[in-house]
């Protein structure tokens, strides 16, 4: 028989909790139309300890209700930015030592089982519009493609799943150091 944790049985219960570690990588939102996407990356990016979420452009922002309804306060406990142009968190992750890589099916794209972070290393990863992928302009100034592999006919996952499986798997390898 499984008994359900309780916040004391927990690894952490907050941001202050002993033991709490973030992760240096920066998930960014580009053009992302959904509230109810946003706010499940938000949660996302809790649960894994990440460093920040950037929305940008159009991508809603907290405080909104139907943000509110997917992240279940994750909006309190995560660090975020909204920058109106791409160019311009593109330029604030460059100037804090972020490498950056799109979430995108393209050619040259490193699978995702075989992406390695490397030592020490700050990433940021852009996930873009759920129709229109990552803008032109991120696939031409980013420093590599994560593509996730694929086995279906639409080769297409919800952009908050997407940002589950990147997420988990990048801090997944970063524990290794």
């Amino acid at each position: 028989m499984f008994i359900r944790k309780n916040t004391t049985d927990l690894f952490h219960t907050s941001n202050e909790g002993a033991g709490f570690r973030k992760f240096p990588l920066i998930l960014v939102l580009e053009n992302v139309r959904s509230m109810h996407n946003v706010g499940s990356v938000f949660r996302t990016c809790d649960a894994l300890g990440l460093t920040a979420l950037y929305l940008i452009g159009y991508t809603p922002t907290p405080p909104h209700r139907d943000i509110q309804k997917t992240a279940l306060g994750a909006t309190e406990t995560v660090t975020w930015k909204h920058f109106p142009e791409i160019s311009d968190a593109l330029a604030d992750l460059r100037q804090n030592g972020y490498r950056i890589l799109a979430a995108e099916q393209a050619h040259g794209a490193t699978l995702l089982d075989a992406f390695q972070p490397v030592r020490g290393e700050k990433l940021a990863i852009v996930f873009g519009n759920e129709v229109e992928g990552v803008s032109d302009e991120v696939l031409t100034a980013a420093d590599g493609c994560i593509e996730i592999p694929q086995f279906g006919e639409k080769h297409s996952f919800n952009i908050s799943v997407a940002a589950g499986i990147i997420g988990w798997e990048v801090v997944k390898k970063m524990q290794i150091f």
